[in-house]
């Protein structure tokens, strides 16, 4: 298996990203002020991770794998690299339920809403009651 080329963006890049999800992931807005974690497969911009500050806390957001490249692993290479780089015990996700399983295999489990520290509580509520299927889950460091 080929391997991504993957690192953190730096921000003059962050156009880059912004037409990735433009393209790909509409909803998607890539940020200045967010760690945004990039692969390029190819030399081209294939895959994208940003990590959102919210309070001591952030937010796994933004995940996204063009789709022509789906199905040869660049997902979990993206995720593996942020485990062993970025990841620490104040991360978390919001999962789409499909995708449990895969933010399962690289060290994230379910937490209950009611455990979610409040900032992330109150958005979780927002983002669940606009008809998203999403289970909060955190990185539990190895």
């Amino acid at each position: 298996m080929s391997s991504l080329t993957i690192d953190v963006l730096d921000p003059i890049k962050l156009p880059l990203v912004a037409r990735l999800y433009k393209q790909y992931y509409p909803s998607g807005k890539a940020k200045k002020d967010e760690l945004t974690v990039v692969g390029y497969w190819e030399q081209q911009l294939a895959a994208v991770v940003r990590f959102r500050s919210i309070e001591q806390y952030r937010l796994l957001t933004g995940m996204l794998v063009v789709p022509d490249q789906r199905e040869k692993g660049l997902g979990h290479q993206l995720m593996d690299y942020c485990q062993d780089k970025v990841l620490s015990g104040n991360d978390y996700c919001f999962a789409y339920q499909h995708l449990e399983s895969f933010y399962a295999q690289h060290g994230f489990v379910l937490v209950e809403e009611n455990v979610l520290p409040n900032a992330l509580k109150q958005l979780f509520i927002r983002y669940s009651t606009s008809g998203k299927k999403l289970v909060a889950m955190q990185y539990q460091t190895q």
